[in-house]
């Protein structure tokens, strides 16, 4: 997920060379490309802006409506940027019978986002997801691609007061 933050900043997706880069990976897009083309355009920008697919739709076989019905119904697609750093909160049984409303909470209130909103500075990402898998350390929330286990509300908010901080894990 790290190259995806970087690409966000620095990549615009206006550039017809990058949309072509994509499109050279799918020479006959088809309906059962769309699911890989659209990763391939997520990783490259950290989300789907409107002008690549609009542009993607025109010059393929597939129609827009298409390209949306597909991106819209999985909800791992976003279609906003996302900011540095993708806080995933969970709250699957475990977490949620540990406390996971409660890092929820503590999180809202030191980046004041809720689910799926990005900080004001685009350092924070916050998505909710249903389980990280990592049950015997719930609850937990996940930074990037660092796993946080047995949190409380003031462990969650020091720890994101470091990576406001610069300090990361």
């Amino acid at each position: 997920m790290a190259s995806c933050q970087q690409s966000v900043a620095t990549l615009l997706p206006e550039d017809p060379s990058l949309v072509d880069e994509i499109l050279r990976r799918f020479p006959r897009i088809g309906s059962s490309d769309v699911i890989p083309l659209l990763q391939a355009v997520q990783q490259r920008w950290g989300y789907l802006p409107r002008r690549v697919l609009e542009e993607i739709a025109q010059r393929s076989r597939v129609s827009l409506t298409r390209i949306y019905g597909v991106a819209t119904f999985y909800e791992r697609f976003r279609f906003q940027p996302v900011g540095k750093h993708v806080i995933q909160a969970c709250h699957g049984t475990a977490c949620h019978v540990n406390g996971a409303k409660q890092i929820g909470r503590a999180i809202h209130q030191t980046l004041q986002i809720r689910d799926r909103e990005t900080t004001a500075d685009r350092l924070f990402t916050l998505e909710t997801v249903a389980c990280l898998g990592c049950c015997s350390l719930a609850p937990v929330m996940m930074i990037d691609d660092k796993v946080y286990g047995r949190l409380n509300s003031q462990r969650a908010q020091r720890i994101l007061g470091r990576y406001r901080r610069g300090g990361g894990q």
